[in-house]
């Protein structure tokens, strides 16, 4: 079986706002409830344990019961950092967990087809991690703010979520890492550490995280509702 877990416990320090990113109102609903209805509708994937901060849980637990999302089993509270998120999701999952899906709560608009398509991939072998070409030109800059070189952007892809796992991997790449460590900053880097061959699932539609408060309103033309 395939489980999502769906991390909305960031601080989100960026937005600017007292809000969380996760619980903002997009059209009639909270962000992270539009993430979490993508796997809902998806029937590769069995359950949902979403993790949100602790002062969440309250809030996460009324939307996910106003917007009959039947599939969240478990909502849990988060860590200090993303992997330590994870961590939570995946000890609040099902035992008979054999695929972890991992999705950012603050991506709403992540298509169904894609969460299907990164679950196939991991089923044939073992991981599949949405990732979308990098199409423009990019620059390596010092802290001084000048242009050290131009980088090939040819074999280069920006990462995005789900990042789908065999359940043994993703596990045996969480006990191994430093939450610390500042160059693992998604599942997949954690996973590449162990010398394991992580398969790209080339995105061709949006799937904007909201980072800014700008995004906002970008997200909600793709969704329709602004």
């Amino acid at each position: 079986m395939t489980t999502a877990i769906v991390v909305a416990a960031g601080k989100g320090s960026r937005m600017g706002g007292a809000v969380d990113k996760a619980f903002l109102t997009l059209g009639s609903r909270p962000v992270v409830a539009h993430a979490l209805a993508a796997f809902e509708r998806c029937p590769d994937v069995s359950e949902v344990v979403l993790v949100v901060r602790k002062d969440q849980l309250s809030a996460a637990d009324s939307a996910v019961r106003m917007f009959g999302l039947r599939k969240v089993r478990r909502i849990v509270a988060g860590g200090a950092t993303r992997l330590a998120s994870v961590r939570a999701g995946i000890a609040a999952a099902n035992p008979d967990t054999t695929y972890f899906a991992v999705h950012d709560g603050a991506r709403p608009a992540v298509p169904v087809a894609l969460v299907r398509d990164c679950v196939a991939s991991a089923r044939k072998f073992g991981s599949g991690v949405a990732a979308a070409k990098i199409t423009d030109t990019v620059k390596s800059v010092s802290r001084a703010g000048v242009v050290e070189s131009t980088l090939d952007r040819e074999p280069l892809w920006a990462a995005q979520t789900p990042q789908v796992f065999r359940a043994d991997i993703l596990r045996k790449a969480l006990e191994k890492v430093d939450d610390k460590d500042p160059s693992i900053t998604d599942e997949s880097s954690a996973v590449e550490r162990l010398g394991e061959k992580v398969r790209i699932v080339e995105n061709p539609e949006p799937n904007p995280k909201i980072t800014y408060p700008g995004d906002v309103g970008i997200v909600a033309r793709l969704l329709g509702i602004a």
